[in-house]
């Protein structure tokens, strides 16, 4: 039986026969608000675990490394096992969320560049905003890895902003997430999905993420779908 080696508000992580490789499993499991919020959407996992894997795959193509090795069931997918780095990369096109809060700026205004910013993953702390110099006093990256994830992030933006636009939907922001594989390379990690970005239809400005779940607007499953749709996904493949 697989070791269970972690999990968390949205993917269980188990060890596989390969000490390298792990299998993901994403789950039903809806939260907001460093889970305040918490709801069981059924089918969720699946859609996200299917968008993860077209977004893994596709950066992989286009010479982004990650963790993603494949999808083997409708919830689940192998990837290497790394060491995740304890920070979340946000890279932002639009003011929206915490931003237009911190800086007093109106929603849906477009930034004249994109925006990163490093959070430090600990939930007790409620993930705090941080600079390059809270992270170096913390050890939490070093210089060369800090430089090579911030590098890789506005790839990552370039390339998925630039896919997303031509099926009629805006990146808005995201989330990502690194580590460190057992040859001390820096790879994409964790998940590319409505739960980690926002996505803004370009005609009707719908919200087709996860913050339909965190604003109650309703419709979750259904702005999921719309989104594996528009990338030519399809359920249970």
């Amino acid at each position: 039986m697989e070791e269970l080696l972690y999990e968390g508000k949205a993917k269980q992580l188990f060890q596989t026969e390969d000490p390298n490789i792990l299998r993901v499993k994403y789950k039903d499991d809806a939260t907001a608000f460093n889970g305040e919020k918490k709801a069981r959407l059924t089918g969720k996992g699946e859609l996200n675990n299917q968008i993860a894997a077209w977004f893994f795959q596709f950066l992989k193509d286009k010479g982004v490394p990650n963790h993603f090795i494949r999808m083997i069931s409708p919830t689940e997918q192998l990837v290497k096992k790394v060491a995740i780095i304890p920070l979340e990369v946000v890279v932002r096109n639009i003011v929206a969320g915490s931003l237009a809060k911190r800086l007093g700026l109106e929603e849906g205004t477009s930034l004249r560049q994109p925006v990163v910013e490093f959070y430090y993953k600990n939930d007790d702390l409620g993930d705090p905003l941080i600079n390059q110099d809270h992270i170096a006093v913390l050890e939490l990256a070093s210089e060369e890895q800090l430089h090579e994830m911030k590098t890789i992030a506005l790839q990552v933006n370039e390339l998925i902003r630039g896919q997303m636009d031509r099926l009629g939907i805006t990146l808005v922001d995201f989330k990502l997430e690194f580590g460190i594989d057992a040859e001390g390379r820096v790879l994409l990690a964790d998940e590319i999905s409505p739960d980690t970005c926002r996505f803004w239809d370009q005609r009707t400005k719908e919200r087709l993420d996860k913050d339909r779940f965190r604003r109650d607007l309703g419709q979750v499953i259904e702005a999921y779908e719309e989104i594996l749709s528009r990338l030519g996904g399809k359920q249970g493949v």
